[in-house]
């Protein structure tokens, strides 16, 4: 379970980068939705949940 969330949280931090073309104009949407998405899985982590 582990394993297959590290993998996601990293294609959504690559996919969150700015420097593509199409992704030039989202402005900080993207990263402030990874970032939300980040800070309920650590404390889910440190709750012991996952």
């Amino acid at each position: 379970m582990s394993t297959i969330l590290l993998i996601i949280v990293i294609l959504l931090l690559l996919g969150a980068v700015p420097a593509w073309p199409h992704s030039r104009g989202w402005g900080y949407g993207p990263s402030g939705v990874l970032g939300v998405i980040l800070l309920i899985l650590i404390v889910l982590l440190l709750m012991g949940r996952i």
